[in-house]
């Protein structure tokens, strides 16, 4: 891809909970940033899930996805994404029918194999039915496209239960990943393949150059279909985004020692930081992000795009204060001038 074609921007949005606010406070933001970057160009608006945490609010995807679509205009709106080994596949496609039904060309439904939570919560989940294993995820998806697509042949065990509301066209399906361990199966499936480098910070044009080559069109995709996912802070000063970006560095660190307390300040991160003698340069350059001005910005994601060979990258973009978290959309979208 040249650097002259344009990058198509989409977002994905975790409901980040700030020290001080609350998650009803992360819920109305969400829906007033979706309405901002549906006015700004973007292209789809990805709702998270995660359980039993004080960070983020997103818990329930299938039920944000209404409002959100509800609330906007052109964007699509997906889930980034649906937790597939803790739910019943038939369930998620009647979900989606419902919502391709209520919102026809603007519904995205990713799915990953993640547990977006604690153990305890996976087995809450569960609620006494026994856990699905991984190595039936391929199978899980194959059950969910033919729901959604009505294809199971008439001598499936299936073939006569069908997903309703019927006919609705099916919506865009997506496998989210941040390895490259579900590469081929993406491919060999027929979706859409979405690597999430904000997660893992691991390089994944190998894997994405896997799921191409062995891609195989299907009712869900003619052709390969894919986005990547990376932390993005945009601000007009470089050392304004690196001091916004502390909140995430500070969450981060905090998460591994097994402390959910929401997203911290900018300024709370500054003082731990120097009560634990971590020096503050030595947080930059984290490879799951992008932190800095417009045109850095802009320079960075160009180059993750031709180094990956994707045409759309996904934004995640967490910061303590709402204001500056709108402000690198709003400058973001400026900078990159999404079609």
């Amino acid at each position: 891809m040249g650097r002259g074609r344009r990058v198509k921007l989409g977002v994905v949005d975790q409901s980040p909970v700030a020290n001080g606010r609350t998650a009803r406070d992360a819920v109305s933001e969400t829906l007033e940033l979706a309405r901002l970057c549906d006015g700004l160009g973007y292209s789809r608006y990805w709702l998270a899930e995660h359980h039993s945490t004080n960070s983020f609010a997103g818990s329930a995807p299938e039920v944000l996805i209404p409002r959100v679509a509800g609330e906007t205009e052109r964007i699509r709106v997906g889930s980034g994404g649906v937790m597939l080994p803790h739910y019943s596949p038939y369930r998620v496609a009647e979900q989606f029918r419902m919502l391709q039904t209520l919102f026809p060309g603007r519904i995205d439904l990713g799915v990953g194999r993640a547990p977006a939570g604690t153990g305890r919560a996976a087995e809450a989940l569960r609620y006494g039915r026994n856990a699905i294993p991984v190595s039936r995820f391929p199978e899980q998806i194959q059950d969910l496209a033919s729901w959604l697509g009505e294809s199971f042949p008439e001598d499936h065990p299936y073939g006569k239960v069908r997903a309703t509301p019927r006919g609705t066209d099916l919506p865009e399906i997506w496998m989210l990943a941040s390895s490259g361990s579900t590469a081929e199966v993406a491919g060999r499936l027929g979706c859409g393949y979405s690597f999430a480098q904000f997660i893992s910070g691991v390089d994944g044009a190998e894997a994405v150059r896997a799921y191409r080559e062995s891609f195989r069109p299907s009712a869900i995709a003619s052709e390969p279909r894919v986005n990547l996912g990376v932390a993005v802070i945009c601000a007009e000063d470089g050392e304004e985004a690196e001091r916004l970006a502390l909140s995430m560095h500070l969450w981060r660190m905090r998460i591994l020692r097994g402390i959910d307390r929401g997203i911290p300040s900018p300024e709370q991160a500054e003082a731990e930081f120097g009560a634990m003698g971590v020096p503050l340069s030595e947080l930059r350059g984290d490879p799951r992000g992008v932190v800095g001005t417009p045109d850095r910005v802009r320079e960075s994601l160009r180059e993750l795009a031709d180094h990956y060979g994707v045409d759309e990258i996904m934004t995640v973009t967490v910061t303590h204060s709402f204001q500056a978290r709108k402000r690198s959309y709003e400058l973001l979208a400026r900078a990159m001038e999404p079609a």
